[in-house]
C-alpha cells in the first residue's frame, strides 16, 4: 500500500484535492464519517498485517497528525478527539507487533504517571463532565507521551522520514483545497486585526494556521533537499506560495511565525552539513524573500492593508494594541498567580473553570501549555515541562548537523505552538516524539 501511494504521488494528491472538494459539499454527512473510519480501519489492518516492516505505525501516524484539523473543520469525525486516538492507537500497535527498534525510555514513562496525578485534583461545574474535562486537557499531552516512548532513539532512515512528509502533507491538500471552496468572494469579507474564521473554513484559524505552517516548512525543506512533492520544481513552488498565502489569509500568526522559525533553524544545519557556501545561502535566501514579499503584498492589498496592521500588533485604526498576544498575556498572568496560590495545583481542566467564575477576569482557555501544566498541575507541572524541555536538548546535542537540521526543527514546532495553541490537536505531541530520532543516512 505504501508503496502505491509513493509511485504514484501526483495522483494521491489528485485524490486529496477531490476529497477536499468533496468534504466541502458534505460537511458533517455520514458519508464522510464512514471514509474516514475506513480510511482509519485500513492503516490498522497494514499495521498489523505488515508487522510495522516498513515503519507503518509511523507514516500513517503522521497522516493522521496532520489531517486531524482538516476532519474536524469538515465535521467528519465520530468523537471529536478521534485523531488524537488514532495516532496514540497506530504508535501502540506499532510497538505490540513490529520488532522492538527503540530504547525504553524512564523519564517518559514517568512523565505520563506524573500526568495522572492531576486528575486527583479535577473538580468541574455541576453540568459538566469531568470525562471531558480531563480527556480534552490530557489527549494531547498523552499523545506527546506515547510518541516519545515509541520515537525514543529509534533508529529512523531517511527514506522512512521523507515518506511520512510527504505522508503529512497529502491531506492538506484536502484542506487548502476545503478552505478554497469554503472561503466567501474575499471582496465581501469586511477584514479587521483579529483572526478570521471566514477565510479559516469556519474553523479555529490558530489550529488552521498551525497545520498550513508545518506544509509551508516541509515543502521548503523537500525543495532545498531537490526532493519534488509534485515531480515539478515549479508546481511545486507555487503550491508552497499558495500555501503561505492561505496561512496569512488566516489572519492567526502562530502558525506562520513557528514555520518559518522552524524552516530558519533547518537552513542552518544543513548547511552546515552540506557545506553549502555563504554565496549559495544569500541565492536561496534572496529568492525565498522576493517570493513571500510578493505573496504577502498581494495578500496585504486584498485585506485592505489590515494584513499589516495584524502583523504589526495594531488595531483596525492603525493603533498600536496594548496586548499583541490577543489575550494569551492576560491569562499566562492568571495561571501564574494561581500557581504560586496554589503550589500543589488546581487540578486538569480546572483553570478554564476558575477563570470563568472570576468577575472582571478572562474567560478563556488557555492557548499556552506551559501555563496551564503549572497552574493545573503545580509543581509536578514544573518537574514535567524541565523534564520535556530536556530530553530533546541531549537528542540533539548528540547528533550530527543532518538529524540536528530535522531534529531541532520538529522541537521549535513542538515548543512554539504549544505557546500559542496549547496541545488540543495531536500535531505538537506527535512532533515532539520526531525531535527524539536518530535518522539514519549516508554520510555524505
Amino acid at each position: 500500500m505504501i508503496k502505491f501511494i509513493l509511485n504514484n504521488k501526483l495522483t494521491f494528491i489528485a485524490v486529496h484535492i477531490l476529497l477536499g472538494y468533496g468534504s466541502s459539499l458534505l460537511r458533517g454527512s455520514n458519508i464522510l464519517k464512514i471514509v474516514w473510519v475506513l480510511i482509519i480501519g485500513v492503516f490498522i489492518i497494514n499495521i498489523i498485517f505488515k508487522n510495522n516492516r516498513d515503519e507503518e505505525a509511523f507514516l500513517f501516524a503522521a497522516y493522521i497528525s496532520a489531517a486531524e484539523v482538516f476532519i474536524r473543520m469538515s465535521k467528519a469525525m465520530i468523537l471529536y478527539e478521534t485523531g488524537k486516538y488514532s495516532v496514540i492507537l497506530f504508535l501502540i500497535i506499532g510497538v505490540f507487533v513490529g520488532k522492538f527498534k527503540q530504547k525504553f525510555s524512564v523519564t517518559l514513562a514517568f512523565y505520563l504517571l506524573l500526568l495522572l496525578l492531576g486528575i486527583v485534583f479535577t473538580r468541574v461545574p455541576e453540568g459538566e463532565y469531568i470525562r471531558k474535562a480531563i480527556a480534552f486537557n490530557l489527549s494531547g499531552p498523552f499523545v506527546l507521551g506515547i510518541a516519545g516512548l515509541y520515537f525514543y532513539k529509534r533508529n529512523i532512515t531517511k527514506e522512512n522520514l521523507m515518506n511520512a512528509l510527504f505522508f503529512m502533507l497529502l491531506p492538506l491538500f484536502s484542506m487548502v483545497t476545503y478552505l478554497y471552496f469554503k472561503t466567501p468572494d474575499l471582496r465581501e469579507i469586511i477584514f479587521a486585526s483579529a483572526a478570521n474564521f471566514d477565510t479559516s473554513g469556519g474553523f479555529g484559524p490558530n489550529q488552521v494556521s498551525t497545520i498550513l505552517g508545518l506544509g509551508i516548512f516541509i515543502i521548503s525543506v523537500l525543495i532545498l533537499m531537490k526532493k519534488r512533492v509534485t515531480g515539478y520544481l515549479l508546481l511545486d513552488a507555487f503550491v508552497l506560495l499558495y500555501f503561505v498565502y492561505r496561512a496569512l489569509l488566516t489572519f492567526s500568526r502562530g502558525g506562520l511565525i513557528t514555520g518559518i522559525v522552524a524552516i530558519i533553524s533547518f537552513v542552518i544545519f544543513y548547511s552546515l552539513f552540506k557545506k553549502l557556501s555563504l554565496g549559495s545561502i544569500i541565492s536561496y535566501a534572496g529568492l525565498t524573500v522576493v517570493f513571500i514579499v510578493s505573496v504577502w503584498l498581494y495578500t496585504s492589498n486584498i485585506t485592505g492593508g489590515m494584513l499589516d496592521n495584524r502583523y504589526a500588533g495594531k488595531n483596525a485604526s492603525g493603533v498600536q494594541k496594548k496586548d499583541i498576544t490577543s489575550g494569551r498575556g492576560a491569562i499566562l498572568n492568571e495561571q501564574i498567580a494561581s500557581f504560586v496560590e496554589n503550589p500543589l495545583g488546581i487540578g486538569v481542566g480546572n483553570g478554564k473553570y476558575k477563570r470563568q467564575g472570576a468577575i472582571g477576569h478572562v474567560t478563556a482557555a488557555s492557548h499556552n501549555e506551559v501555563g496551564r501544566l503549572i497552574e493545573e498541575h503545580g509543581v509536578i507541572g514544573l518537574v514535567i515541562l524541565l523534564l520535556l524541555l530536556s530530553l530533546p536538548l541531549l537528542n540533539i546535542w548528540e547528533g550530527d548537523n543532518y538529524n540536528r537540521a530535522f531534529t531541532t526543527a520538529f522541537y521549535i514546532f513542538w515548543f512554539l505552538t504549544i505557546n500559542h495553541s496549547a496541545m488540543r490537536i495531536a500535531f505538537p505531541g506527535f512532533i515532539y516524539g520526531l525531535s527524539l530520532i536518530n535518522i539514519t543516512h549516508e554520510k555524505e
